[in-house]
């Protein structure tokens, strides 16, 4: 029973340095794409003058804070497209995340195709449903716009989490720092992005 728990426990600590070597190869690979821009003080930068821009009372103040808004939300979209044509270059094995929740390891290698996604395509469906909210293609009201916006990113963001560590704490990270569940943001983003993001996991 002694030698049992011993194995048991060795395989665990196995278990654990795989997992973090994993990860930490996985966040640095995107760090190295995203190194060259700005997306994530972009999205701060939006995601709080949203904030304050809803919670201004003066007419005119609020029209200069959405101007301004609306300038980062161009910048973000172009920045965000160029990053997703750059990771379209990734290696193909790299680019495959796992749709189990838990992290396994040797995912790429070991399961099948179906219960992969490529993250190289997630990206690009993050980036048109960037620019399309940006550019206003539905013709939101500007509310609405920020609100969908902000859904947009959270997405992003998940599948950032997501290639870098696990589903279930990409899910728990977007509890915990939006109090959002992934559900609601899926149901929060455009019509165009829930229905590929779909697709895509689907697929």
């Amino acid at each position: 029973m002694t030698e049992l728990l011993f194995l048991l426990a060795l395989l665990a600590v196995a278990a654990s340095v795989l997992r973090s070597r994993e990860q930490q190869a996985r966040i640095a690979l995107l760090g190295s794409y995203l190194g060259k821009y700005q997306i994530e003080r972009q999205m701060e930068a939006l995601t709080d003058g949203y904030l304050r821009w809803l919670g201004e009372e003066g007419a005119e103040r609020r029209a200069q804070i959405r101007g301004v808004l609306a300038g980062t939300e161009q910048t973000l979209a172009a920045q965000f497209e160029s990053f997703a044509k750059d990771v379209a270059g990734m290696p193909a094995p790299q680019a495959q995340v796992s749709k189990l929740a838990f992290w396994i390891p040797y995912a790429q290698q070991l399961l099948p195709r179906y219960r992969m996604f490529d993250v190289r395509e997630a990206f690009a469906i993050h980036a048109r449903g960037i620019a399309e909210v940006a550019a206003n293609v539905r013709g939101l009201d500007e509310k609405a716009q920020a609100h969908q916006m902000t859904a947009e990113l959270l997405l992003m963001q998940h599948t950032c989490h997501w290639f870098c560590r696990s589903r279930a704490l990409a899910d728990a990270r977007l509890v915990m720092r939006h109090q959002t569940a992934h559900a609601q943001v899926l149901a929060a983003v455009s019509p165009q992005t829930a229905r590929a993001y779909a697709a895509l996991m689907a697929g």
